[in-house]
């Protein structure tokens, strides 16, 4: 196997404090694309200008990260494709392993690494410990896929803007009988929840919390049925209620703004709107 084989997808939205790290860790012989959530003309130079592997799509809106990864999927035309969040930085032989295993389990639909949060984890794991586990999901910051598993199933629901868009696509894979591994000899560092320039932390905040709970809803709709996900979000949807009008009551307007964002999410998601929300980012 070559690296010619292989293609990574990168969905990017106001990433420009990690994207370097990240494509400085891939090899430069591995072709790239990354999928830019806006217009941002200049982002797209400056990565094709730096990077010659790379190839920058810009989607000209905020798309979100299921949409746009199909994007960079759809276009690629390799055997596999590495999809990344742009925050990760890929471990020197972690290209090397996926290939390894793939050589050796020919059958799988996703491989995914061990996910690697600071540096203490990264010096305390030993060779020793290297195993390969079949799971039913995996976090969706990097993924390999076999993308001959996916002709008949698709990539990413589209209907997903944000969040489980990764647990509803290894929930279709395992419905179509298919393997997803843990592989820990594949390591990657993952900055968690830093893609996004930290200066709109709190509209980024406030997607997360509105989106999390459209999604969660949503999700258990589509798999189980309206009912069941009516039930589970019950919960949330009174406690995101109380939450909202105390925090009002208190002066606490941040998290105030926070509670109602949650019940704006899980109240459109019941009523059958589509995930409307966007950050409020300029």
């Amino acid at each position: 196997m070559t690296n010619k084989e292989l293609t990574v997808i990168i969905t990017t939205f106001q990433s420009e404090d990690k994207i370097d790290g990240c494509l400085d860790s891939i090899d430069s012989n591995i072709k790239a694309i990354v999928v830019e959530n806006s217009s941002n003309q200049k982002f797209k130079n400056y990565i094709e200008r730096k990077y010659l592997n790379v190839e920058c799509i810009l989607t000209n809106g905020n798309l979100g990260y299921g949409k746009a990864n199909n994007i960079g999927l759809k276009k690629a035309k390799t055997k596999y494709c590495l999809v990344l969040n742009p925050d990760t930085i890929i471990e020197k032989n972690a290209i090397k392993n996926f290939f390894s295993r793939a050589k050796n389990i020919k059958d799988f639909s996703i491989i995914a690494p061990l996910q690697l949060k600071n540096e203490f984890s990264k010096k305390n794991i030993s060779d020793n410990s290297l195993t390969l586990q079949e799971t039913k999901h995996v976090e969706g910051f990097a993924m390999f896929l076999n993308m001959e598993k996916f002709l008949d199933i698709s990539f990413f629901d589209e209907n997903f803007f944000l969040y489980l868009e990764e647990i509803d696509l290894c929930k279709r894979v395992k419905n179509n009988n298919g393997k997803i591994l843990i592989d820990s000899s594949i390591k990657i560092f993952h900055f968690a929840g830093e893609s996004v320039n930290k200066s709109f932390s709190h509209q980024v905040e406030l997607t997360r919390n509105w989106h999390w709970m459209w999604s969660l809803f949503y999700y258990n709709k589509k798999h189980y049925n309206y009912f069941y996900a009516l039930l589970l979000v019950l919960p949330n949807f009174f406690s995101a209620l109380f939450k909202s009008f105390f925090f009002k009551c208190v002066f606490n307007n941040r998290k105030s703004e926070i509670y109602s964002k949650r019940l704006s999410g899980l109240f459109s998601s019941i009523i059958g709107k589509p995930s409307w929300y966007r950050p409020n980012i300029i």
